[in-house]
């Protein structure tokens, strides 16, 4: 098997790997693992599972453990723009080269016989690449799900999982309790689980698997807080610490909870072997990078980037819009992918617009302009249907006013395209 001296020909290889589709189980990833000689039960990991909300409370950590002098490692997906985003250490994107060589290193140990998914070889080059760097500890994101996610082969010092809505059904099951249940596979025996979820039914299957596993639970809302002052700050009542007049990087007050979540797990590594100041934990939320959540990229005519991909983000994102309102239009441009509960996402979205331009981001599962044009007939907004995501973003800039604000939402991928456009207007 040859190596690759080129990045772009070697993504574009590991990209090819989507062809294999979503395969869940934890026996291939193991196997690759063992290949490449790699003593992941030796790591001291956090992970995290939800449906919304995992991406922000784990970049939140890697902030504040970097801020408190920790060699952390932040595995997350998908990535936006650059494949390089969904590795971190110490809070800064791995470089080119050295994704260069994990790809080649981890592309030798794949067995032809038995070929990795896209989402499986980029696991292992997670692991590959913090045991190599000594991150302590390692952040593992899921990619979807949780029993049968890819990083679930860990024993963590910590659970989250933050929050169950109804989202890739045809993977997790169609009603909240299946879903939750295959979120609770990351709950392991001995180790305390974070939660911000909210349902009752939900909160009940958790306590039993928590008793089961003779691992504790600690709630949202119950065994820690948060609540927002109206001058953009926020207080935290949790475990055993309490603090005023927090401040955050990442826009919108539904991010208070998330940094609830990341405060509770932070307090339990406290009781542990870290050292994490109230000086550490100010600086990391000041320092939280997390793009593509209520991002602004540009002003007159103000552009947000927000990626709700599924009904719960969705409504976030509207009820954030409520509190952001200004005089002018809301121009949305949308991109949504063909397996997601597309009526529901326009349904929350589009009573708040005046003008919508539906695009299609660059890949397979998204939905075609015209069909969600058709699926639009019964608001009163105005649309239009431009395919390439760079030419709807300039139209809704034709469109615009000073005081209109445009909103791109509906995917990560969308968002993604987005960010590409704004950064080469800019470069």
């Amino acid at each position: 098997m040859g190596v690759f001296s080129d990045l772009a020909a070697a993504t574009a290889w590991a990209f090819g790997l989507q062809k294999y589709g979503i395969k869940f189980g934890l026996s291939s990833t193991l196997r690759l693992l063992e290949r490449l000689g790699i003593p992941f039960q030796q790591g001291r990991y956090l992970h995290l599972a939800g449906t919304n909300g995992k991406g922000s409370v784990a970049a939140m950590l890697s902030a504040i453990l970097t801020a408190a002098g920790h060699q952390v490692g932040l595995f997350t997906s998908p990535h936006l723009v650059r494949f390089q985003e969904r590795y971190r250490l110490r809070d800064r994107d791995i470089s080119g080269d050295r994704l260069l060589e994990l790809i080649n290193a981890v592309r030798a140990a794949s067995d032809d016989t038995e070929p990795p998914t896209f989402f499986e070889f980029a696991t292992a080059m997670a692991f590959l690449y913090f045991f190599q760097e000594g991150a302590d500890p390692i952040i593992l994101e899921t990619g979807m799900g949780g029993r049968l996610d890819a990083t679930n082969i860990v024993q963590p010092l910590i659970s989250v999982i933050t929050n169950i809505s109804r989202d890739h059904q045809e993977f997790l099951g169609e009603s909240l309790l299946a879903i939750a249940g295959e979120k609770a596979g990351i709950i392991k025996p001995d180790a305390p689980l974070v939660t911000f979820a909210r349902q009752k039914v939900v909160l009940d299957l958790f306590r039993r698997r928590c008793q089961e596993l003779g691992s504790p639970i600690y709630v949202g809302g119950r065994d820690f807080q948060t609540r927002g002052k109206a001058n953009g700050r926020f207080s935290y009542r949790g475990l055993d610490l309490k603090l005023d007049d927090l401040t955050l990087s990442l826009p919108g007050r539904h991010q208070y909870g998330n940094a609830g979540v990341a405060l509770a797990v932070l307090e339990l590594l406290n009781r542990g072997q870290f050292n994490l100041s109230e000086t550490a934990i100010r600086e990391g939320f000041l320092n939280t990078r997390w793009p593509g959540r209520l991002e602004q990229v540009t002003q007159d005519p103000r552009v947000l980037l927000d990626g709700a991909h599924n009904p719960a983000a969705a409504l976030t994102l509207a009820q954030a819009l409520k509190k952001l309102h200004r005089n002018g239009r809301l121009i949305l441009v949308m991109g949504i992918m063909a397996d997601k509960d597309t009526d529901a996402i326009l349904g929350r979205l589009l009573p708040l617009a005046q003008t919508v331009v539906f695009t299609q981001p660059r890949y397979f599962r998204a939905a075609t302009p015209k069909d969600l044009a058709a699926r639009a007939r019964p608001y009163n907004v105005e649309v239009f249907m431009i395919p390439q995501v760079p030419e709807a973003i300039r139209s809704a800039q034709s469109l615009a006013g000073a005081q209109d604000r445009i909103v791109v939402t509906g995917s990560l991928y969308t968002v993604g395209e987005a960010k590409e456009y704004f950064e080469g207007v800019s470069s």
